[in-house]
């Protein structure tokens, strides 16, 4: 059955209103209590810790939930990853964004001068040619860029090699007409995902070195970093002990999933408190035989690339995903067809990106309905 809103209009999962029992499935669903305790949290954090906040946009990519964080949730601004993203929040409302990621190519350097009449935009450099690409480009369009200089401080992914070579990037910024240098850029990403504490923590310690000359070599080159970025859900607490960096990017905070559930900090809970707040909600649609459940949410629901999703629920495990169904074992036969059931997906950002619709839900009953503004803004 197709739906319809006569404000939102075709294809919508469910209305405001709604039981959650209504909800056509498989819907992407946000428990609002524990969202707005999780924002709640690194708002907090932050404020007593003295840095800012830039969430990441790239794992919820809602106009929306950016808007929420910069209004209640203590952020100063988002970031996003893509070009394209940035592009569909600024048309949303969103008017301060770095883009943490590097931009390559003249038509793209081109659409960001464009974007930067129309919000303040940030973005990152890592090769000489990107500074020349960005430089023509504000030229053209009269607009300014914040430019950061990215520098690898372990994630063996983009950024220049820390100390002098950011150096030189800084003052090829510097000396572009149009281009601001605002600091670096210096997220260890690879350290989220380290289970173990104290081998996260000597990750984060090589970061914050490796972050720390760099700073170190650009101050006696002249250049203050007003920005050094970076930090994750993982490491934020880590890394804002650590003294160097000034803004944190986490992103996954927001929602958690279960990848980020088996993360434990040194006191034995999970990263910064947080509490799973994005669910995956799916009917049970076949129960072939004894002990075997099929569940309408498969690959094309939900992302498996850092593990099958979760079920909260004493005897039953999600097996096996193929496009459109998911196997679960049932030994003690609590499903039934028509049964719903709770999925925490196991990496929420591409989980986001399958779906149109974030389905607000508290007590029991669908509270809003948040499009996924960005959903395939990949370029």
């Amino acid at each position: 059955m197709t739906r319809y809103d006569p404000e939102i209009g075709y294809d919508v999962p469910a209305r405001v209103g709604d039981p959650v029992a209504a909800v056509m499935t498989p819907a992407l669903v946000v428990d609002l209590d524990a969202f707005e305790r999780n924002a709640a949290r690194l708002r907090d954090f932050a404020a007593e810790k003295g840095v800012r906040l830039r969430p990441h946009a790239k794992t919820h990519k809602s106009a929306d939930i950016a808007l929420y964080q910069m209004a209640e949730g203590g952020a100063c601004g988002i970031c996003c990853q893509k070009l394209s993203e940035a592009e569909a929040l600024v048309r949303a409302g969103v008017t301060d964004i770095l883009i943490s990621n590097q931009i390559c190519g003249a038509a793209r350097a081109d659409r960001i001068a464009r974007l930067a009449g129309q919000a303040r935009i940030g973005v990152c450099v890592d090769d000489p040619a990107g500074v020349a690409e960005l430089a023509e480009a504000v030229a053209r369009h009269g607009t300014s860029l914040n430019v950061l200089v990215e520098v690898d401080v372990g994630c063996l992914r983009c950024g220049v090699a820390p100390g002098e070579p950011a150096v030189e990037l800084a003052r090829l910024v510097d000396a572009a007409q149009g281009l601001t240098f605002g600091g670096i850029q210096a997220y260890q990403g690879a350290l989220q995902h380290i289970a173990d504490p104290a081998d996260r923590r000597a990750a984060a310690e090589t970061a914050a070195r490796l972050t720390r000359d760099t700073i170190d070599a650009l101050a006696a080159a002249g250049f203050a970093c007003e920005t050094v970025g970076g930090a994750g859900t993982g490491s934020f607490r880590m890394d804002t002990d650590l003294g160097q960096v000034n803004e944190l990017q986490c992103g996954s905070y927001i929602f958690m999933d279960a990848d980020y559930d088996r993360i434990r900090e040194e006191d034995g809970d999970r990263p910064g408190g947080m509490e799973n707040a994005l669910f995956v909600l799916s009917g049970i649609m076949s129960q072939p035989v004894p002990g075997r459940a099929v569940c309408d949410a498969g690959l094309k629901a939900l992302s498996v690339d850092s593990g099958l999703p979760r079920i909260d629920a004493d005897g039953l495990t999600y097996k096996g995903a193929s496009d459109e169904h998911g196997v679960i074992l049932d030994p003690e036969g609590k499903l039934s067809r028509g049964d719903q059931v709770w999925l925490v997906p196991g990496h929420c950002d591409p989980t986001c990106n399958l779906h149109d619709w974030y389905v607000g839900v508290r007590n029991g009953v669908v509270e809003t309905l948040w499009p996924v503004t960005a959903r395939g803004k990949l370029y």
